[in-house]
């Protein structure tokens, strides 16, 4: 995961969100039924980079789109306003910040003359993407953060915005495996966290969900840069040079992989070995009389260890 930095420029998520269907699948896959429902996801337009013009000097991931929805007989045109967030602590200003930038957002439209005052403002669904390893606590509506809460008379006067969250990280690979998109699998890769043996069946998920996909040329060409992008995040020191496509080339990054997924396993045995014996050691220097260096051959340690092991223990 990111640290608690904003790190923006890496996560590879503002070029996926730059693709209608990786759009549709958010709303479709992870927001309310009831609003997906309503939408006319053919008629998705990319806003990004138009409008949204914060007033404070701060460095934003975010994506504009806007589709069609039909209520009750009537068309009309709402906004998506997807903040990507993948700080790994959370940001409990978020309410404020989202507030900030529907309001520049309304400002843009007007300034530009998009909109004028008198033509009202275009509804907008506001959803914050957060990929951190904690869980999100921050308060989804401004209105939560003005404490405490005012009397009846007061209340109509306080500000309101409500965003719906999607936090990546608190779905469980069943619910993920309930919506076989892309982005699922995106979101599965992501939450194998630094887990070989996990992002390994990840990625043979997600090679089977484009394999599946009527466009699968274009999805796999997507989702392999995504992927290339995420693997160098991630350290690894895999050559992804010739890797072009996760569906040609998935047996040599299954290779690859294989290779990450021993050495994980084997260094996890010489932790735990590694574990069993400094545990063996501490039982003898508490219940035995023992010389460090009789403890450390039975023990299987450097002396050292066991001297160390040994001080430890007085503390």
């Amino acid at each position: 995961m990111a640290d608690a930095t904003h790190n923006y420029h890496d996560t590879g998520y503002k070029e996926l969100f730059s693709y209608p269907e990786f759009v549709q699948q958010l709303i479709e896959g992870f927001a309310p039924a009831q609003i997906a429902g309503l939408m006319d996801f053919s008629t998705l337009k990319n806003h990004n980079g138009n409008y949204i013009t914060p007033l404070f000097e701060e460095k934003i991931e975010d994506v504009v789109w806007s589709v069609e929805v039909t209520w009750q007989g009537l068309t009309q045109r709402v906004f998506l306003y997807i903040l990507l967030e993948f700080q790994s602590s959370v940001d409990r200003t978020m309410p404020i910040r989202l507030m900030h930038y529907v309001a520049c957002f309304y400002s843009e439209l007007l300034k530009q003359k998009v909109i004028t005052p008198g033509q009202g403002l275009p509804p907008v669904f506001p959803v914050v993407l957060y990929n951190g390893s904690k869980p999100w606590t921050a308060p989804l509506d401004v209105y939560e953060m003005v404490q405490p809460e005012p009397p009846g008379f007061l209340q109509v006067y306080q500000p309101h915005l409500r965003y719906y969250l999607v936090d990546e990280g608190r779905y469980t690979d069943e619910q993920l495996g309930l919506v076989p998109s892309p982005l699922s699998g995106v979101f599965s890769v992501e939450n194998a966290g630094e887990s070989w043996e996990a992002l390994q069946q990840a990625v043979n998920r997600i090679v089977a969900i484009i394999k599946a996909d009527p466009d699968k040329e274009r999805i796999d060409r997507i989702i392999t840069r995504w992927l290339k992008r995420h693997l160098h995040r991630l350290g690894t020191k895999l050559n992804l040079d010739q890797l072009e496509s996760l569906v040609e080339d998935k047996d040599m990054l299954a290779e690859n992989l294989e290779n990450l997924v021993k050495k994980e396993r084997l260094e996890g045995r010489q932790e735990g070995e590694q574990l069993r014996a400094e545990q063996a050691a501490r039982n003898l220097i508490t219940h035995t009389e023992m010389e460090d260096a009789m403890i450390a051959e039975i023990a299987g340690l450097p002396v050292a260890d066991v001297i160390r092991l040994r001080e430890e223990g007085k503390h």
